[in-house]
């Protein structure tokens, strides 16, 4: 009696063919096509999109540092403002540290282009308001030479040494000042570079010419 041959039925998967899967971090993901035939697809690695307004931030740091470092401090320090109108906090903290530096060097630094009386003077006065009067002075007397009959350059000469408390010096350049422009008396009279003199009664004499001594004194 011939035996009956039975098959064996293959197990049927419900799942997709297998395939050769890579983390979507990136590389290549194996999809199934028309159901038989795979094709190796590759995936490009996600990286998180900057906010354009963040981006433009990052770029005019970058450019503020290049200047920076290259110690052209005045255009550093313009670039270094556009940065804290930006969205980013750290970036502006970042920008108001270098804007600082920016500030304190070229305090120190004079300008390479000085050249007339007045440029030396200009920049004298931006040395007495920053309390750096040895610059000052160096700056006024340059510009003293250049332009020897310029009352203002006296004046501020005067005020220099005032600050400082050389009175002798300080007097002898108002009086020149005065000399020069007698309008300095009144602007010497109010001016609070001039308070460390008050005291004097060779001050008082100077701007208040018209009044008896006896007055001065009292």
């Amino acid at each position: 009696m011939a035996r009956k041959q039975t098959r064996k039925s293959k197990s049927r998967r419900s799942a997709a063919p297998r395939g050769k899967r890579r983390s979507a971090r990136g590389g290549s993901v194996s999809v199934p096509v028309n159901g038989r035939h795979r094709a190796s697809v590759k995936v490009a690695n996600r990286r998180p999109v900057l906010d354009p307004q963040t981006a433009q931030a990052m770029k005019l740091y970058a450019e503020a540092m290049k200047q920076f470092n290259r110690q052209s401090y005045r255009r550093a320090r313009e670039v270094f403002e556009k940065v804290l109108t930006g969205p980013s906090r750290e970036l502006a903290d970042r920008a108001r540290v270098h804007l600082a530096i920016c500030d304190q060097r070229m305090q120190r630094t004079a300008p390479v282009h000085l050249r007339s009386a007045e440029d030396h003077y200009h920049f004298a006065v931006s040395q007495i308001n920053a309390g750096n009067y040895e610059d000052a002075r160096a700056h006024l007397e340059k510009a003293r030479k250049l332009a020897p009959k310029a009352d203002h350059v006296y004046y501020a000469l005067a005020s220099v040494y005032a600050l400082t408390g050389e009175t002798d010096e300080a007097l002898a350049l108002l009086a020149q000042a005065i000399k020069l422009r007698p309008e300095n008396r009144y602007h010497a009279r109010h001016d609070a570079d001039f308070r460390l003199l008050q005291d004097e009664p060779r001050f008082h004499e100077l701007i208040y010419p018209d009044r008896p001594a006896v007055e001065l004194r009292a």
